[in-house]
This record gives structure tokens, C-alpha cells and sequence, in this order.
């Protein structure tokens, strides 16, 4: 009887080990799983946060584009009003077309080899 006894008493621990090690094995599935879950919400997280950044940084480009565009716009306007003032040359007072035509006849002499 005692070959028995020690028999169900070796049967009784093995069993015991084996479910302690089925237990251990059903908390290392748990904890990969739980594992797996933080790891998806971490990537989320960080794919939402990459998004939030992209946008706003697409935001500040177009500020800036923006800006520029408005000050190159001010810019031109500027240059195009000083070219038109340019061209709109005031007339001649008759003084000074007197001065011009006295200068060009000068110049005409000179240029012809005539005595002033």
C-alpha cells in the first residue's frame, strides 16, 4: 500500500506542477495580450500626435506663404506706382523747354563742328 500511497503522492505533486505551470502559462498569454493592446494605444497615441504636428506645421507654412505673398503683392504695387510716376513725366514749364531747345541747338552745333 505504501508503493500506492506514494504513487497518488508523486501523481498529486505532478499534478499540481503541471497546473501551476498551465496557471503561469495563462498569465504570460494575459500579459502578452495586454501587452499587445499598450503597444496598439502607444502607436495610436503616436500616430495621432504625428498628425496633430503635420498639421500644424502645414498650418504655419501656409501663415508664413501667406505673408510673403502679401508683402510681395505690397512690394510690387509699390514698384508698379513708382514705374507709372516715372512714365508720367510733368510737361516742361516754357522756361525749361526754352532751356532744352537752346541745349539741343548747342549740342547740334558742337556736334556739326560749328562755332558757338
Amino acid at each position: 500500500m505504501t508503493d500506492i500511497a506514494d504513487a497518488e503522492g508523486r501523481n498529486a505533486a505532478a499534478d499540481a506542477a503541471i497546473a501551476r505551470v498551465l496557471g503561469a502559462e495563462r498569465e504570460a498569454r494575459r500579459s502578452i495580450e495586454q501587452a499587445r493592446a499598450e503597444t496598439d494605444e502607444i502607436a495610436e497615441r503616436s500616430g495621432r500626435c504625428a498628425r496633430a504636428t503635420a498639421e500644424r506645421a502645414e498650418r504655419r507654412i501656409r501663415c508664413v506663404t501667406q505673408a510673403f505673398e502679401h508683402d510681395l503683392a505690397a512690394r510690387l504695387a509699390a514698384i508698379d506706382a513708382e514705374a507709372a510716376a516715372l512714365v508720367q513725366a510733368p510737361p516742361l514749364s516754357a522756361d525749361e523747354r526754352a532751356a532744352l531747345q537752346a541745349a539741343v541747338a548747342a549740342l547740334a552745333r558742337q556736334l556739326a563742328g560749328v562755332a558757338p
